[in-house]
């Protein structure tokens, strides 16, 4: 599991899809989110300004990103 630091209260899902290099664009990381291939803690999540917190863990094919 990768770590990922934020330094504000929240990062938005598709700003960490991209920061992680999940998604090479804005418009990618929405398809992702759009199509369902994202999970946020276990559960897919549809909104892709979703506010992740420290604590929260992403899920993307086999790749798991702890906020911290």
């Amino acid at each position: 599991m990768q770590t990922f630091k934020i330094e504000s209260e929240y990062i938005q899902l598709i700003q960490l899809l991209k920061a992680a290099r999940i998604a090479q664009s804005g418009g990618e990381a929405q398809l992702l989110v759009n199509d369902g291939l994202v999970k946020v803690n276990g559960v897919v999540e549809s909104r892709k300004r979703a506010k992740l917190r420290t604590g929260d863990v992403v899920e993307y094919d086999d790749t798991k990103i702890e906020i911290a």
